[in-house]
């Protein structure tokens, strides 16, 4: 993701260190296959686990992990996929595919994997922005959504004996909660992702291509009843108009314990705990309500997709090394010890005894990621958005606002 403060959240783990995870290249004829993973994605027992297990079954392969910090990676990753001495795999960020697909230098994977992987049941916020026109150059990992994260004393407190399924629901139980002292919900007037999920459950989009060319679509209708909802969501809690949700970062404000409710991922919880050990075992969650109950909301989906750079000495190894990452065993095992949640939906029964994760697993069903366009990187660096979204939760015009948004929008994608 070029935003990585949702995934950086997800899970803090020690990091790796090793540069091989305690594998030497070469030697009795075997194959090196090097493989770029990110930092904090995995532990390091997993690590020990996947190549002590891989190389007992591949007694020919040996796997060469190296550990990559997300500070400048896109500049990176196409710097190696450009030379001819590039890794074999890499993990990247699930909305960093289109860049990296528009160098011309990954493998279409379509043919070689996604049968075998069992793509129709894939994640479809991490499978989709890994195909580009048709082609699957991105295997879909492991992802994070965001979730409700709430107080349950403060629930109980105000009779509410369950969480809400639906947004009408929701903004009723909301209202109760926000009285006295208390907020029923802390929502920062830019947090644009948990938008981009009201927009799309609406049927709006955040952009739209045609022919080829990509246009701001904050404007339309549908995306507008999306900000509409935002609008009143937030005005049910004392959140800042005028800055996301790291400033302040959102789990300080909720470990103050007046705070019902906010939109995160659930890795925040142990932050709120850390905080105010107070509120261990107070903590509960559900997913972004939808517009009925038979659904939860549409939400952005950040995670990880698996690359083969096209000038990789070991095509064919590299294939075998992403499907072993991507397949069922060792996605069970990321799940359970990461809480991630899987790439397929039917694998989302393996962490189901994790309340957090599960409620994530659910949401992310129904996830989505950013427009698939290279250019979308230069969107984000200068977010129109986020203005769009303060003018309009202090008083501006909505549909001059986003107007001028989607122009702005459409502007970076043309030029990026």
């Amino acid at each position: 993701m070029k935003n990585r403060c949702l995934a950086c959240s997800v899970a803090v783990v020690s990091s790796v260190v090793l540069g091989g995870c305690g594998v030497m290249p070469g030697g009795g004829g075997s194959t090196t296959v090097t493989v770029w993973l990110m930092k904090d994605s995995v532990s390091d027992d997993f690590l020990e686990r996947f190549v002590s297990d891989y190389e007992n079954e591949h007694p020919s392969i040996e796997l060469d992990i190296k550990i990559q910090e997300w500070t400048g990676i896109g500049e990176k990753v196409l710097t190696a996929l450009d030379g001819q001495d590039a890794p074999d795999v890499i993990e990247v960020g699930n909305t960093q595919v289109a860049q990296y697909a528009e160098s011309g230098n990954l493998r279409d994977l379509t043919l070689e994997s996604v049968r075998d992987l069992g793509s129709e049941a894939w994640l479809p916020g991490l499978a989709q922005p890994g195909q580009i026109n048709g082609a699957q150059f991105g295997i879909p990992w492991y992802a994070a959504n965001r979730v409700v994260i709430y107080n349950t004393e403060l629930f109980a407190l105000a009779g509410i004996e369950e969480p809400p399924r639906t947004r009408d629901d929701w903004l009723a139980d909301t209202e109760k909660l926000n009285r006295g002292s208390n907020q029923g919900i802390y929502l920062a007037g830019q947090d644009w992702y948990t938008l981009a999920g009201f927009i799309w459950d609406e049927g709006g989009e955040l952009a739209v291509e045609t022919g080829g060319d990509w246009q701001g679509a904050v404007d339309s209708p549908a995306a507008l009843r999306g900000m509409s909802f935002y609008k009143d969501l937030q005005a049910l809690g004392d959140g800042p108009r005028n800055s996301d949700e790291a400033k302040p970062p959102q789990a300080d404000v909720f470990a103050a314990g007046d705070v019902a409710q906010i939109i995160s991922t659930p890795s925040s919880a142990r932050l709120i705990e850390e905080k105010n050990p107070e509120l261990k075992g107070k903590l509960g969650f559900f997913p972004i309500p939808g517009k009925t109950a038979g659904k939860p909301g549409a939400v952005f989906t950040g995670g990880s997709d698996l690359i083969v750079p096209k000038n990789s000495s070991h095509h064919s190894a590299a294939v075998d090394v992403v499907k072993a990452l991507a397949g069922e065993k060792w996605q069970t095992d990321l799940a359970r010890t990461m809480s991630y949640v899987p790439n397929k939906v039917t694998l989302a029964g393996v962490i189901r005894g994790d309340e957090g994760t599960a409620a994530m697993a659910e949401g992310a069903a129904r996830g989505r990621a950013t427009p698939n366009s290279p250019q979308w990187a230069s969107v984000e660096a200068d977010n129109p958005i986020k203005p769009y979204m303060t003018a309009v939760l202090e008083g501006a015009d909505p549909e001059a606002s986003a107007k001028e948004a989607s122009e702005r929008i459409t502007a970076e994608l043309v030029s990026g």
